[in-house]
């Protein structure tokens, strides 16, 4: 079985977060297998690293939704209420 063409920067940006994950799984466990040949398996490194770069991306956008969640949080239980 033949590897997937380089990676389309454009293609990989279109993944979610889990597509990504599952596809750079599928990829590691092949590498691992050691039944690719050299040019495949350069082929499927390149698209490794293209769907490492994504999710890193998404795990920092997420992170950073997040933080601004919580700090948001913060802000609301700040405020003193009367009661009575």
């Amino acid at each position: 079985m033949t590897a997937k063409p380089k990676a389309d920067a454009s293609e990989v940006a279109t993944l979610s977060f889990e597509a990504a994950l599952k596809e750079l799984e599928g990829i590691v466990a092949r590498l691992e297998q050691g039944q690719v040949d050299l040019e495949d398996s350069i082929v499927l490194y390149e698209r490794g690293q293209a769907l490492k770069a994504h999710c890193e991306s998404k795990l920092k956008s997420a992170e950073s939704r997040l933080e601004k969640i919580v700090q948001g949080a913060g802000k609301l239980g700040t405020e003193s209420v009367e009661i009575g």
